[in-house]
């Protein structure tokens, strides 16, 4: 048996039905990510440049034409874009997709959408829509937007989103700052290998995620400490919010005898096996999870990950400390006062 499609057995008017199947060497096709075939995403980044100027638009992060996509996508299966909105404008966020999440990075206003009550948002806010009439944002300030939406993989399904699967839900920045604090503020953390916070939605008990196909999370990695590499099995697009200087991400596609990145890159939003040094919030589209496998989403490497606040103002982590060590020294939870 071969790699190329077969030749057709002439059966009576059986031409037509034949002529698009192949068959393939189990052993040599199972696994399609694999050069000339489904090639590995590639390592892109985009800058704040991209959002800090301009007119009232959406920036789309596009990946379609190295996706092999037909409209704009940052994964198979997401698209993630910045959205500009000059004070005292508006903007339509359209898509053909059943969630919709967006981070606000700065600014604030509003959203207005047929069958919803008015939200207010501002910086730090996050908020997810099911599939419905496209929002009207709407900003009392210049305001920028992370949005990131399952499009794509509504286009290669080839549907229509028509029914919503969960209720509009607003997680407030004073919520997620309040019980972020109160994990940092655990003894327990620093045993722990993520300090990181899932956002979920009472509609989707079983699944704990913020809605049916997006998975989010907060999480920080305190100021001296680092997150050693993990691993990804589905796209990750990570989105770094705020962090100090001397704060980095390594990502690389190969481990050293020590566990450490073999051949690291810096990266802003990329696809990533990744060494993060940094804080951040983390959504991606919903799969089962391995225990080695800390996100989940579309196919390829990793999820869409934002990353917040590496520096948290409550205390100082021992430099150089790895988050499920615990200190050697100092009170028994591993983190030391502020200096």
């Amino acid at each position: 048996m071969t790699q190329a499609p077969i030749q057709s057995i002439p059966t009576t008017g059986s031409a037509q039905w034949q002529a698009k199947a192949e068959l393939f060497d189990y052993r040599q096709a199972a696994n399609p990510v694999r050069p000339g075939l489904t090639e590995p995403i590639p390592l892109r980044q985009w800058d704040p440049a991209l959002h800090q100027s301009g007119p009232t638009a959406v920036v789309p992060l596009d990946l379609s034409s190295e996706l092999g996509c037909s409209a704009p996508a940052t994964s198979p299966g997401l698209s993630a874009n910045f959205v500009r909105i000059e004070a005292g404008e508006g903007l339509m966020a359209a898509a053909n997709a059943t969630s919709l999440l967006f981070y606000v990075l700065q600014g604030s206003g509003s959203l207005k959408r047929a069958g919803t009550p008015q939200l207010d948002w501002s910086a730090g806010d996050l908020f997810v829509l099911p599939a419905g009439e496209p929002p009207l944002l709407t900003a009392e300030a210049t305001s920028v937007l992370y949005w990131v939406h399952d499009g794509p993989l509504l286009s290669h399904l080839g549907v229509e989103a028509s029914t919503a699967r969960f209720e509009p839900t607003h997680y407030p920045a004073a919520l997620l700052q309040r019980e972020l604090d109160q994990l940092l503020a655990d003894p327990s953390s620093a045993r722990s290998n993520r300090l990181s916070l899932l956002l979920a939605n009472s509609d989707l008990p079983q699944s704990r995620t913020v809605t049916h196909t997006l998975w989010a999370m907060l999480g920080v990695v305190p100021a001296g400490a680092i997150q050693p590499p993990h691993r990804h099995q589905s796209v990750a697009l990570d989105l770094i919010i705020d962090c100090d200087p001397g704060c980095y991400t390594l990502v690389g596609t190969e481990l050293d005898a020590s566990g450490a990145i073999a051949n690291p890159q810096p990266h802003r939003l990329a696809v990533r096996w990744g060494l993060h040094h940094t804080a951040g919030l983390l959504a991606r589209p919903c799969q089962q999870q391995r225990a080695d496998v800390p996100v989940a989403a579309d196919s390829g490497f990793g999820p869409t990950h934002l990353l917040a606040q590496p520096r948290h103002p409550l205390f100082r982590w021992p430099a150089g400390q790895r988050l499920s060590q615990p200190a050697a020294d100092g009170p028994p939870h591993g983190l030391s006062p502020p200096l």
